[in-house]
């Protein structure tokens, strides 16, 4: 039965994102909008999503929360048909850069410099564009990121990723662990996204609850002495966007590797808090984060 859903599910997406290349990138972005808003709360618990507005943002208003949700699956609709367009936001193939970057002296002196760092973020906007512009402002870096469960679709998205967002893509999980360590070794930053649960991996406090949370940044930075760098990415309108990066940090040692990690785990938390309470109408609401 699984098989089944997930090929009817491939050639329904295979479709629509022939449908997307027709009507051209602002039009897919729309049409996505609309199809996020209408076909995500059928797949997706509306209940866990308001626990967990409610566990992170508190108390709010209901037409508060009614437009946090309705943003997010407007952009998540329009991430997945933005999808299609990747090449054209590489290589910037419209009359318009779709990007600004807010920090680049950052980058510039990363660059510069040669450093190997973590960035890391959260599934915000067009998450896929971090890693992205990181890779066209010539940042040498691998991309850590969460195979697809669909088994024929996900091919294609590792194609698309390699070819147009980052050409070392490495998958989440144990065997992709050891992939990590030796670009590291090698001399490449690292980016990936902290916002996930994982199935393994410490409980670590997000929004006051505890919550099981990647240890990769801090263990990396730990051992190969790496800064860290925050970033976010906002929608601005439409298809335009910002991406900021945040000023990079050295850790604190202490000389006990167990509570450091804790300590470093813990921080970047309440980093990415603070991105979500700035932006909640981007974030995925939907994962199951507290489970």
């Amino acid at each position: 039965m699984k098989i089944i859903k997930y090929f009817f599910e491939f050639i329904s997406i295979i479709s629509l994102f022939f449908i997307f290349k027709i009507i051209g990138l602002k039009n897919a972005s729309n049409l996505g909008s609309v199809l996020g808003r209408f076909i995500g709360p059928l797949f997706r618990s509306k209940e866990i999503i308001k626990q967990n507005i409610k566990t992170a943002l508190g108390e709010i208003d209901k037409k508060e929360e009614t437009m946090i949700i309705n943003s997010m699956w407007s952009n998540i609709g329009r991430t997945f048909a933005e999808y299609v367009f990747l090449k054209d936001f590489k290589f910037n193939r419209t009359n318009f850069d779709h990007m600004k970057i807010k920090g680049i002296n950052y980058l510039e002196k990363i660059k510069k410099n040669n450093e190997t760092v973590i960035f890391y973020s959260c599934h915000f906007a067009n998450f896929e564009l971090m890693a992205m512009e990181l890779d066209k402002f010539g940042i040498k870096c691998a991309a850590i990121y969460r195979p697809l469960n669909n088994f024929f679709l996900n091919p294609l998205m590792e194609y698309l990723r390699m070819k147009y967002i980052c050409p070392i893509q490495i998958p989440k999980g144990r065997m992709g662990i050891r992939e990590i360590i030796g670009k590291v070794k090698d001399g490449y930053s690292v980016a990936l996204m902290v916002d996930q649960r994982v199935s393994e991996g410490p409980r670590t406090l997000f929004f006051n609850k505890l919550a099981h949370t990647t240890t990769i940044p801090a263990q990396l930075a730990l051992k190969y002495n790496c800064k860290l760098v925050p970033i976010s990415i906002e929608r601005k309108d439409g298809t335009n966007f910002e991406i900021n990066i945040h000023e990079p940090y050295k850790i604190e040692k202490t000389g006990n590797d167990d509570e450091d990690t804790k300590n470093i785990t813990l921080k970047i938390n309440q980093t990415i808090e603070k991105m979500i309470i700035k932006n909640p109408k981007q974030w995925i609401w939907s994962h199951n984060r507290w489970k």
